[in-house]
């Protein structure tokens, strides 16, 4: 049977393994910062254009690098009780018609944002899309200890992405966003590593916890975590946001500061799983005050509690 009639001969089943190739709740994150990145490039509403078609091109290439990750990853999934389920590990697709998904996506991707958006979005998504499938995936992981900070590059751009769809630039304060989301990646990633620590021994993978233990793993969580409070007081700072933005970046990480202290000095079992679920959370909530801040100044939200 040829390319043309598998793909043809789908099932609605089927379908959703290959929407499972897309790591939707990840995919769904980084399009969140991404479209966060559009709204707040402009001081109101930006084109609708660029809204839209920035989103999605970003979106599509953010699914073809999971889907590429899916391949690349297959031997590293099997391995893993958390993974073991995918569709590759299962044979429920196969790895030709995985990356067909993906080259169909990625090349979708491309389109839609050098054609529709601009040309510098469209390159700095590609070589972000690079970064993640091929750098990240192929060989940083496997090759340090240091594969989540390093690899970490790629998936802060996207805020930086949806930044220059609107204004053709490089942005500071976009890079702002890029930082806030570089920084928070390491404790994301590293309280999973410990939690699943043994899994990825076995799979052979250079995670933090499995080359220098647990006990340097959380003091590292526990360092990051305080820059991460620090980075995410810089768009107060520097002017980019105000006040409900300070109080949010204050509050959530707050929590997560507690989670990592915990964590670091009266461990329990349950504990790296919580901070990583989260730090989902945190990341989600910080974005939107970021949004609530620009649409809804302070001066106005005093207004609205005097009327």
């Amino acid at each position: 049977m040829n390319s043309l009639s598998q793909l043809a001969s789908i099932t609605p089943v089927g379908w959703r393994r290959y929407l499972e190739l897309t790591k939707p709740r990840i995919c769904a994150l980084i399009t969140f910062t991404a479209l966060v990145g559009t709204l707040l490039a402009s001081p109101g509403w930006p084109p609708l254009r660029a809204v839209l078609w920035g989103t999605l091109g970003i979106a599509l290439a953010a699914a073809c690098a999971a889907a590429i990750n899916h391949v690349l990853d297959r031997r590293i999934d099997e391995q893993m009780s958390r993974t073991r389920s995918r569709p590759l590990p299962r044979g429920h697709l196969t790895e030709r018609s995985a990356l067909m998904f993906a080259a169909a996506l990625g090349v979708l991707a491309m389109t839609v944002l050098s054609f529709l958006v601009n040309p510098l979005t469209a390159v700095l998504t590609f070589v972000s899309l690079i970064g993640y499938a091929v750098i990240y995936t192929a060989w940083l992981k496997r090759a340090t200890s240091q594969n989540i900070v390093i690899g970490g590059a790629a998936g802060a751009a996207p805020p930086v992405l949806g930044w220059a769809a609107v204004t053709n630039t490089v942005d500071a304060h976009a890079l702002l966003l890029f930082l806030i989301i570089f920084v928070w990646t390491p404790p994301h990633f590293w309280s999973l590593a410990i939690a699943r620590k043994d899994e990825y021994a076995r799979a052979g993978v250079p995670m933090l916890p499995v080359t220098h233990g647990i006990e340097y793993t959380r003091l590292q969580i526990l360092l990051y975590s305080v820059l991460l409070l620090v980075v995410t007081l810089l768009p107060f700072i520097t002017g980019m946001s105000g006040l409900i933005y300070l109080a949010a970046a204050l509050v959530l990480g707050a929590r997560f500061l507690y989670y990592a202290i915990r964590l670091k000095f009266a461990p329990q079992p349950p504990l790296p799983m919580q901070l990583f679920r989260y730090s989902i959370s945190y990341l989600m909530w910080l974005f939107a005050a970021l949004l609530i801040d620009h649409y809804l100044p302070t001066t106005q939200l005093l207004a609205l509690a005097h009327v």
